[in-house]
C-alpha cells in the first residue's frame, strides 16, 4: 500500500532573525502545522543533522525548521535528511523532500511550486542546498521540490539594500497574510506534489 511521506524543511535564520522577511519560510511552516493540527503535532526540539531543530513529526509530514544561518543551510540539511530516513526507517524512494523558502521575485504572500533545480536567482540558502544535495535522477524516486513564498523586493537592488530589507522583522499584518492566504496554497502545493507522485508510480 502506497504510504506517501514528506520531509518539509523551511529555510530561514535563527534568533534574533527567526521572524524576519528572510525567514518567511519558517512562518509559513508554523502556519501549515496549525492548519493541520488535527494530525500534525506541535513543534518540539529534536536533534537532526547534529543540531537541535524545531520539528513536527506527523504521519505524512515531517516538518523541520532549519536551525542554521540561511547561507550555510546545505551541509546541515544533507545530514538531517539522512537522519530522518534512518529515524523513519525509509529509503530515499519513500520520502519526498520539499523546501519552503522566501522569494524576492514574487509579490508578498504569492506561493509557487518550483522545480528543485530551478535557478536560485541569487538566493544563497537555495544555492547552499543545491551544492550539498543533488536530487535523485531515478524517475521512480520520491519528488524533490521547492515551495516559494513571495516577499516582494525593495526598489533598489544593491546587496546592502536587499540585505537590510530581508532582515526586517515581519509585521503582524505580514504574518497574518502568510497564515491566512499563503498557507492554504502551500497545502494545495503539497497535495499536488503527492498526486504527481501517485501518478508516477501508477
Amino acid at each position: 500500500m502506497f504510504n506517501p511521506r514528506f520531509l518539509v524543511v523551511s529555510l530561514g535564520n535563527p534568533a534574533p532573525y527567526h521572524e524576519t522577511i528572510h525567514s518567511a519560510g519558517h512562518v509559513a511552516l508554523i502556519a501549515a502545522q496549525h492548519k493541520l493540527r488535527a494530525t500534525q503535532p506541535d513543534f518540539t526540539a529534536l536533534r537532526f543533522g547534529k543540531k537541535s531543530t524545531q520539528t513536527s513529526l506527523g504521519p505524512k509530514y515531517t516538518f523541520i525548521q532549519s536551525p542554521t544561518e540561511m547561507n550555510i543551510t546545505g551541509p546541515w540539511l544533507s545530514k538531517a535528511y539522512r537522519d530522518v530516513l534512518v529515524n523513519e526507517n525509509l529509503s530515499p524512494s519513500e520520502m519526498g523532500l520539499i523546501l519552503v523558502h522566501d522569494d524576492l521575485e514574487s509579490d508578498f504572500g504569492k506561493v509557487k511550486v518550483r522545480k528543485w533545480d530551478q535557478s536560485h536567482k541569487g538566493h544563497n540558502g537555495i544555492k547552499s542546498v543545491a551544492a550539498s544535495l543533488r536530487s535523485p535522477s531515478n524517475p521512480g524516486c520520491a519528488p524533490w521540490s521547492r515551495i516559494s513564498i513571495g516577499v516582494g523586493r525593495p526598489t533598489k537592488r544593491d546587496a546592502a539594500t536587499v540585505s537590510e530589507f530581508v532582515l526586517r522583522p515581519l509585521s503582524k499584518y505580514q504574518k497574518e497574510l502568510i497564515a491566512d492566504n499563503a498557507t492554504p496554497d502551500i497545502m494545495t502545493c503539497l497535495s499536488e506534489l503527492e498526486e504527481e507522485w501517485r501518478e508516477r508510480i501508477g
